[in-house]
């Protein structure tokens, strides 16, 4: 069985992992910015096979409001429209044939309010998967204690580092939010 300790370390990294995560999600989050990360969802059907856009093709920002898709295979080109297009970022890609450009409309208020809605339903998951690792890493001290490898007192100090760590990252979630929803509403 693990020590506190170790329960409290493996507890650190697991939470700053779930932090990372929001991070990278609130990345895909489109703002009125062009950015390659916002299609890292995208996933196209490429001969019947789900592959991700960053595998078929090399995207680049040319502007700050406009993307560019060229795909590897010239062939792909409609499905990566077709995905882009179900997708839930609300662009409407144009080609000439060997490139695809996805320009960047400056999102109205309602898209705005939208898009908060969004970047807070992903904290809110983050925030959860942090609670999750303090459930499992508090339950893990309980057993400790009641098969007698770590004493009351200890346990009480270790579910308190515990707590701590669990609101540090749950308060970088935060930051990480108001940051993004910062950068949303901005015009």
């Amino acid at each position: 069985m693990a020590t506190a300790e170790e329960l409290i370390n493996s507890a650190r990294d697991r939470m700053v992992k779930s932090v990372e995560h929001a991070r990278v999600e609130f990345a895909t989050v489109r703002t009125g910015r062009a950015s390659a990360s916002l299609l890292d969802r995208i996933e196209v059907d490429y001969y019947g096979t789900q592959t991700p856009l960053r595998q078929l093709s090399t995207i680049n920002v040319p502007e700050p409001r406009m993307l560019t898709i060229q795909p590897f295979d010239p062939s792909s080109i409609k499905a990566i429209e077709k995905a882009i297009q179900e997708s839930d970022l609300g662009l409407q890609p144009s080609n000439d044939g060997k490139l695809i450009r996805l320009p960047m409309p400056q999102p109205n208020e309602e898209r705005r309010k939208e898009l908060v809605k969004v970047v807070r339903r992903l904290a809110e998951e983050g925030k959860v998967a942090v609670r999750n690792v303090r459930r499992d890493v508090m339950q893990h001290l309980q057993d400790l204690t009641k098969n007698h490898e770590l004493g009351d007192d200890d346990e009480r100090r270790a579910e308190e580092r515990v707590q701590k760590l669990t609101d540090d990252h749950t308060k970088g979630i935060d930051d990480l939010l108001k940051h993004k929803e910062a950068e949303i509403m901005e015009v």
